[in-house]
């Protein structure tokens, strides 16, 4: 398969980006670290973390995902086949993307990345008290200096991120090398309508979120009682109560078809969407297993329009 790169990457983007969230979290670093070997192991080249990660823990502040994987990347010598990305603008006491608050963060990242650059920042979240021509100079300063390679833009409405392209493209600023979307099975309406003609235009890489639906289209969620206690409960709870078992039944159906986990057709179905590189995370190497696989899974076209249709309306 063609794998792409980010500028100023010669590292290929393995099509599926994991997400860095639970590490601190749902895996402490012992766990952490052994998520991250088997993901590389697997040929993985791609994690996505942020400033903010994990600063909703008890006790936390925010970096500790960062500062696992930099010490992963330090005590493995991996530094030069990972490809990162993380984010600012949302970490508790660096909210905003104010100039000074952007070059503040960038450095205490970097730090705890163990590294002198980021392969793809981004912004995590709009700040619209900050033009959107400030915020393209900063970032296109930041790329000049070599403190960041590429840049991307995440949670933004569709009208900024428009302007942001063509703020970059008029004044010859790096232009966003990515977007982070919302995207997946039982979330489209958005991206499919909004988003995409933006993809289409520019032309970026798009890495969605939350590719698994917070675990519900892994199908282990099909009860109220199999919320009860898990980390990601709150979030699955919603797709739950919005009739999304319909599609988690389809997706079981696929599955059975390629003998596969749900997971593997949730993600394939993505990728057959146009999906650079879905997010997915995992807090155990055993769970790698179902997304890795999502690449190497071609869906047929009867099966991408039976999952198109059950999902319509998300």
């Amino acid at each position: 398969m063609h794998l792409p790169t980010l500028p100023g990457s010669d590292v290929p983007l393995y099509p599926l980006n994991l997400g860095g969230n639970p590490f601190g979290w749902t895996a402490d670093e012992e766990e952490s670290f052994a998520v991250l070997d088997a993901f590389l192991a697997a040929g993985g080249t791609f994690v996505d973390t942020a400033d903010a990660y994990v600063s909703w823990v008890d006790g936390a502040s925010g970096g500790e995902s960062e500062a696992i994987i930099g010490r992963w990347m330090a005590d493995r010598r991996v530094r030069d086949q990972v490809v990162v990305a993380t984010k600012v603008g949302a970490k508790p006491d660096r909210k905003g993307l104010h100039p000074d608050t952007v070059m503040r963060a960038l450095e205490e990242t970097l730090e705890r990345l163990g590294t002198d650059h980021v392969d793809l920042y981004y912004l995590h979240y709009d700040d619209e008290e900050v033009p959107v021509a400030d915020q393209a100079a900063t970032l296109h300063a930041l790329v000049r200096a070599g403190r960041v390679r590429s840049v991307g833009l995440s949670n933004y409405t569709p009208q900024r991120m428009r302007e942001w392209f063509e703020t970059a493209e008029r004044e010859g600023l790096t232009a966003p090398a990515a977007i982070q979307p919302r995207y997946s099975l039982l979330s489209r309406g958005d991206y499919e309508r909004d988003y995409a003609p933006i993809v289409a235009e520019f032309g970026p890489l798009v890495f969605s979120y939350p590719a698994l639906a917070s675990g519900f289209l892994t199908g282990k969620y099909r009860t109220e009682a199999d919320l009860e206690g898990a980390p990601r409960g709150g979030a699955a709870r919603r797709y739950l109560e919005a009739g999304g078992l319909r599609v988690v039944d389809e997706l079981v159906r696929v599955a059975e078809g390629y003998a596969v986990a749900p997971a593997t057709v949730a993600l394939a179905w993505l990728l057959a969407k146009g999906v650079t590189a879905p997010i997915a995370s995992a807090s155990r190497p055993e769970q790698l297993d179902a997304l890795m696989a999502a690449p190497r899974l071609e869906l047929t076209a009867q099966d991408v329009a039976a999952l198109d249709a059950v999902s319509e309306g998300f």
